[in-house]
């Protein structure tokens, strides 16, 4: 009984201890995005904001784990011809991101890449004659500093892997050149909270 109850004792105290180097800090977040949309001709890169909140668990001082909710301004910028002119006009795509970011830090520095998944929930476009897609699945990957106060520096590439307009597959008469996804470039800062 005694052999028991001290391996339990030890088995507990490992546990809090393990517990004790997680970290977890709320923090915010928000940048520029420059958006596009693939394969369509006489398209511009969109400049708009993207803005959200995230929680930093580290679990040491080389890896973290970072869920993110953000709301994202994207789309792009077309031109088209009508009248003997050309106009341009903004394509709005605003997503709800919800994200998962790894972390990895050089050496325990502030210095980081990091890799993740986002499920993207569109909540308004501004489409009068089409309805994208309500979803979209993305990768994304960058890198960033990080300064010891919370505050950071981030630059990301988000590509998206669903059509816009629900493209599923190919035929003789859809081809994977004219599928049409979202590709987002983004320059943020972000400000964790030390608990």
């Amino acid at each position: 009984m005694k052999k028991v109850i001290l391996i339990s004792f030890v088995l507990f105290i490992g546990l809090i201890t393990a517990q004790a180097q997680v970290k977890v800090s709320p923090g915010l977040r928000g940048g520029l995005n420059f958006s596009t949309l693939t394969n369509i001709e006489d398209n511009n890169t969109k400049t708009d904001f993207y803005v959200g909140g995230l929680v930093d668990i580290k679990f040491n001082k080389y890896f973290s784990l970072q869920p993110e909710i953000t709301y994202s301004r994207q789309g792009d910028e077309g031109t088209y011809f009508e009248d003997g002119r050309y106009y341009s006009e903004k394509y709005e795509l605003n997503y709800i991101t919800l994200g998962a970011v790894a972390k990895f830090n050089f050496g325990g520095s502030g210095f980081h890449i990091l890799a993740g998944p986002s499920l993207d929930f569109k909540v308004d476009d501004n489409y009068i004659n089409s309805d994208p897609e309500g979803f979209d699945m993305a990768i994304v990957a960058g890198v960033g500093y990080t300064l010891p106060n919370g505050l950071g520096f981030e630059a990301r590439i988000k590509q998206g892997f669903i059509d816009i307009y629900g493209y599923e597959g190919v035929d003789d008469d859809y081809y994977y050149d004219e599928i049409i996804l979202n590709q987002v470039f983004q320059l943020g800062i972000s400000y964790t909270f030390k608990m």
